[in-house]
């Protein structure tokens, strides 16, 4: 009887330490994470802001002990300070990017994490996983898909009888009409210069086809100096002297809104931009998401392309730091950041698409975003994320001088064909 009660002793006594040793274990696993910090630089305001602050909330919870450290830049000036960082050594553990060439210099440096490993098969749109994946290895996890589209006001468009153009002379007749009527046709904000890239690249793939600039990238063919990549730059000084945008369209930013404030209140009719700004009027004029609709960049006269084939950037994407002390942490959040649960919240709440397979939207408009996707037979993803950043910066400022009549388009072709040739051959 002595020899059962010892026993019983000795294993309530064994019990009790291995509860105690579990609850040491537990407790020692929260103060090993306790004051870890990722930090986390994005560009993102409403509602894909609030979905990363979600994501962090939920990440902290999931992991005790842990923080996660948002902070939010202008996208007109993060390209200046991210690189800036980059090359001071002060990088986030976790930053966004658009992938592309831009990612890949970095990575280049050495200053991104090769997260190949933890890249769960099939998980992502393989075209988006591709932009930023070099030489076969993953250097970040994009969250998005978007593309490039001419948004126009409804309204205004019943109100005047106008028909969205399939052509570029069908265009231009509108363009006219609303001048007549004292409405700005086009608004464009192109002081930040991307927005006004737009034009180039789908005027370029309206007039030489699909392969047009890939040809040129890899040195197959003429060149930058192509006779199409001219032809884009007349096209684009044809509506500039048509009175196709607002006034003074090369000194006003993207960020601050004017010029999404200008379809907003009926005083422009047209924008080209992304998809992206259904986030932006989701958060500034919910009720206009009702007066908006779209129509793909306009076809021209004997050129070699179609509106089949659509511009678009895989983005955001987010990487990990090479040298970020929370690395493992880091992975794990931009992973949790690109789950699917996470995925199908960004695409109802935000209006755009996912990179991530398998998620479908249930919004209308967004749906027919995403048949657009379907039937592409080409997306041309941004020249400026995809050449050595040098050239991307040449080809923003000739583009803007293009706009500005400060530059002919031979030559403009011509300092990018020289650049290029600098910098590619």
């Amino acid at each position: 009887m002595k020899k059962i009660l010892f026993m019983v002793i000795a294993s309530s006594l064994i019990f009790l330490v291995a509860c105690g040793n579990k609850k040491t274990t537990e407790t020692k696993e929260v103060a090993d994470k306790a004051d870890q910090v990722v930090e986390f630089w994005h560009i993102e305001t409403g509602e894909r802001e609030k979905i990363y602050e979600e994501a962090a909330l939920e990440f902290e919870k999931e992991n005790p002990g842990v923080k996660v450290k948002l902070t939010r830049f202008p996208n007109d000036s993060y390209k200046e300070k991210l690189s800036v960082a980059m090359a001071g050594g002060e990088v986030p553990d976790v930053f966004q990017s658009w992938g592309g060439g831009w990612l890949k210099n970095f990575a280049d440096e050495g200053n991104v994490l090769d997260i190949t490993a933890d890249v769960e098969e099939n998980h992502f749109n393989q075209l988006t996983l591709d932009n930023s994946t070099y030489d076969g290895k993953v250097y970040g996890l994009p969250m998005g898909l978007t593309i490039d589209v001419v948004f126009y006001n409804k309204e205004i468009f019943d109100e005047y009888g106008l028909v969205p153009p399939k052509t570029f002379d069908e265009w231009l007749e509108i363009i006219d009409i609303l001048n007549e009527n004292n409405v700005i046709p086009i608004a464009l904000t192109n002081k930040t210069k991307w927005p006004g890239a737009y034009y180039f690249m789908n005027f370029a793939a309206r007039v030489g086809g699909p392969e047009l600039f890939n040809n040129a990238l890899n040195r197959q063919g003429q060149g930058f100096d192509d006779p199409a990549y001219v032809e884009a730059g007349k096209y684009i000084q044809e509506l500039v002297e048509r009175n196709a945008f607002n006034p003074g369209f090369n000194g006003v930013p993207y960020d601050e809104g004017q010029g999404r404030q200008l379809l907003y209140s009926g005083q422009a009719a047209m924008m080209d931009m992304t998809i992206s700004m259904v986030n932006d009027i989701r958060n500034e004029a919910p009720d206009f998401e009702e007066k908006v609709d779209f129509f793909l960049f306009p076809t021209v006269e004997g050129g070699k392309g179609d509106q089949t084939q659509v511009g678009g950037s895989a983005s955001p994407v987010f990487s990990v730091y090479e040298e970020s002390e929370v690395a493992e942490l880091s992975i794990n959040y931009i992973k949790h950041l690109t789950n699917k649960e996470r995925a199908y919240e960004y695409v109802e709440r935000t209006g755009s698409l996912s990179a991530v397979a398998g998620v479908p939207p249930k919004n209308p408009l967004v749906k027919r975003f995403f048949e657009v996707t379907e039937n592409a037979t080409h997306i041309q993803m941004p020249y400026d994320q995809t050449l050595p950043p040098e050239l991307g910066e040449l080809h923003k400022d000739t583009t803007q001088a293009l706009f500005a009549l400060d530059m002919t388009p031979e030559e403009a072709a011509k300092k990018m064909e020289e650049k290029a040739s600098q910098l590619l051959d």
